[in-house]
């Protein structure tokens, strides 16, 4: 115990893409063995997560009113392309939300350049070689699992665009690793392809977890980069309603889909009487861009629209709180 508290009191301070935060290396620790409370400091601090051959960033958030508490529920909160860690915090606000709630925001940075930023290597689609940002993913929620910091058993892998593709191929792939997922403007079920027709759908041989994943997404049907039907980049391809459907199928969902007006632009879409209690839930944002709902920031107007009739962070944090699982 002594050893953890002096190596993560001895942190220096650092930045991480202009964001102010502590910095720390995780310790060691034996196998099985966890502190009986997460030793991070209130507010953000930058760790170094070995992964592969590489040191990795993340950026994490502590609540104050968790401080010194164990195995707190973790969001992971993925970032799109060309963008950072902590802009991701910035554009999501889910540490505001996590003040309120008292769980860990996890905010893992990519490392593949992406001026002004960076982008995510997601499997089949952004091409060979590169980092395992999968590997980086699971060693990510260990380390800070082994911390005491993250309860690995309550783990909703959130994402934003480049990163809503990132975390969902790792849905697909790690099933055992998320207890929930939630894409913002970017839910996939596989990598795309094109039919004779010229049409894309999802490759199904390239998504197929052991077990059902709960999955919950946003969309804005006049998003300008991952249109609402299909369309944009090739590693788009097939559109919103395709990838729930997708995992509607996955987990054996019997009923659905069921659409129901929550606001005067938004709905919600609805597949459920799934296995093992993974439903499928979309929100849908007439009007909408390729933006988080609810979110605080200022967005590029080259964007579109960010709705504020409904906030993603509240209703993502209801999902995982209705939907565990035995912890790996």
């Amino acid at each position: 115990m002594r050893a953890w508290l002096i190596a993560l009191l001895a942190a220096s301070s650092t930045l991480l893409s202009g964001s102010p935060a502590a910095h720390a290396s995780p310790p060691a620790a034996a196998d099985g063995f966890r502190p009986p409370f997460c030793t991070l400091n209130a507010g953000r601090t930058t760790l170094t997560v070995r992964s592969g051959d590489l040191n990795r960033a993340v950026l994490v958030y502590l609540p104050a009113r968790s401080r010194g508490r164990a195995n707190l529920p973790m969001v992971l909160d993925l970032h799109g392309s060309q963008s950072t860690a902590a802009e991701q915090l910035t554009r999501s606000g889910l540490d505001a939300t996590a003040d309120a709630a008292g769980f860990l925001v996890v905010a893992p940075q990519g490392i593949i350049d992406a001026p002004p930023g960076y982008r995510w290597n997601v499997p089949y689609v952004t091409g060979t070689g590169g980092p395992d940002d999968e590997q980086f993913l699971t060693d990510t929620i260990t380390t800070l699992a082994r911390m005491g910091c993250g309860d690995p058993g309550r783990v909703l892998a959130a994402g934003y665009s480049g990163g809503a593709r990132m975390v969902s191929q790792y849905a697909c792939d790690h099933p055992d690793r998320v207890t929930a997922l939630a894409a913002v403007v970017g839910l996939r079920a596989g990598a795309p392809r094109q039919e004779a027709d010229g049409s894309f759908v999802p490759d199904t041989a390239t998504c197929q977890p052991d077990r059902p994943v709960p999955v919950m997404s946003f969309s804005g049907t006049a998003d300008p980069v991952n249109p609402y039907p299909g369309g944009g980049a090739p590693y788009w391809g097939y559109g919103a309603e395709a990838a729930a459907k997708q995992w509607a199928t996955l987990n054996g969902c019997r009923r659905g889909p069921r659409t129901i007006t929550v606001s005067e632009h938004v709905s919600r879409v609805h597949y459920t009487s799934c296995r093992g209690g993974a439903d499928v839930v979309s929100y849908v944002v007439q009007d909408g861009g390729h933006t988080w709902p609810g979110s605080p920031a200022i967005w590029p107007p080259a964007l579109g629209a960010v709705t504020q009739e409904i906030d993603a962070n509240e209703i993502m944090w209801r999902f995982l709180r209705t939907h565990t699982r035995r912890t790996p």
